[in-house]
């Protein structure tokens, strides 16, 4: 098998991810949920993993670094958490349901979103979320890259608008996340979002965001916290106010080895491997007779390790099965959950198929992805 869906969950881990899980599994008990040592040595792992992921982001409020299960579950909470009726959010036709169904939601309490849209290939001017800012607008919500086209977003620049205009801005970095440098402070950012199953190459069941101090997020959940058990609501305090439930030790301790893995290799050596990958395959199929690639792929560009095409007028879905039943390469077929990238493209019925590169593929790998591609097209061109 060839595995290239990594921009969903990257299959293959270091090495030390497993063998943490499984420590976790055979002796972590329930942080702060007592004083023995399987509890302690729970709570030790969870805030070492807490304060590397803070720093990993460039942030330095270790307490603002909530731990939630995916991205998905992140945006939730910040989105249903920070905006109120009368409120204008601007975002992007760039975005993940995960950041346009919550907006959604929020719009049936009185929340109004704005979503600039795209041009270029799928990239959008800065300037145009500059001029939706009205008194209303309190944040805007971002992706950092797109998961269908691999175009990265200036968002330093969206950054410096959003502190210019006193807004919020929130990141998600569900695909950039262990292969792009994140720095919240240099680049103005709020809150980021990320997911622990993707770039990071941790375990799924992982992720959370990053708070900077003063801003105020309504909890999503409540429950247990393990402290001031008699208040009726919620403790104040993050990260408690924010993490209700017991938390996932055994996928935060995965989480924590990955990024320890990581830092050793360098997120350098990382985005260039996958680049250098991502760019023989679309040498190998960007002239190919009847394959439409999407994105801009011109060598000055930062972009994720993805590719995403289609071959004539063939059903993405098609050719994906084509590709894992006759040569073992797993892709991802459809519409990605990101319907406003679709729309844009024309490819609302046919959907794309995304092929998405890791830091453990092989040049091999690649060029045999590239060949069974050429060997597809000629057919179904021929038909």
């Amino acid at each position: 098998m060839i595995y290239l869906d990594n921009a969903a969950t990257t299959l293959y881990k270091p090495q030390a991810v497993y063998d943490a899980v499984m420590h976790a599994m055979k002796n972590y008990g329930n942080s702060g949920r007592g004083y023995g040592e399987t509890s302690l040595e729970t709570s030790r792992c969870i805030f070492e993993a807490r304060k590397c992921l803070a720093e990993f982001f460039g942030g330095d409020n270790t307490s603002g670094l909530i731990f939630t299960s995916n991205a998905t579950e992140a945006l939730n909470t910040v989105i249903h958490g920070l905006f109120n009726e009368g409120d204008t959010v601007i975002t992007t036709n760039l975005e993940h349901n995960s950041v346009l169904r919550p907006l959604y939601y929020a719009g049936e309490r009185g929340v109004k979103t704005e979503i600039v849209s795209c041009s270029d290939n799928g990239f959008f001017d800065a300037d145009d979320i500059e001029d939706m800012i009205t008194k209303a607008t309190k944040a805007i919500i971002c992706t950092h890259a797109s998961n269908l086209t691999g175009n990265v977003v200036d968002i330093k620049k969206i950054g410096e608008i959003a502190k210019n205009h006193n807004l919020l801005f929130i990141v998600d970095a569900s695909q950039t996340a262990g292969v792009l440098p994140i720095n919240v402070r240099d680049m103005n950012i709020d809150i980021l979002c990320f997911t622990g199953h993707k770039s990071l190459m941790g375990p799924q069941g992982t992720g959370g965001f990053y708070i900077r101090n003063g801003i105020d997020i309504r909890p999503l959940k409540s429950g247990g916290t393990g402290i001031k058990s008699f208040l009726r609501q919620q403790p104040e305090e993050l990260p408690e106010l924010l993490e209700a439930g017991t938390l996932n030790s055994h996928g935060i301790a995965g989480l924590l080895a990955a990024v320890k893995e990581i830092n050793t290799v360098g997120i350098e050596k990382i985005y260039n491997k996958e680049n250098r990958l991502m760019q023989i395959f679309y040498s190998g199929i960007s002239s190919v007779k009847g394959v439409k690639v999407y994105g801009d792929f011109r060598q000055d560009k930062v972009r994720c390790p993805i590719v995403s095409l289609n071959i004539g007028t063939a059903d993405s879905s098609e050719i994906s099965m084509l590709l894992e039943d006759e040569f073992g390469i797993v892709t991802r077929a459809g519409i990605h959950c990101a319907p406003l990238m679709h729309e844009y493209f024309g490819t609302k019925t046919q959907g794309m198929v995304r092929f998405s590169f890791s830091y453990y593929n092989t040049e091999e790998e690649v060029m045999a992805a590239a060949d069974a591609v050429k060997e597809i097209a000629r057919k179904v061109v021929e038909i």
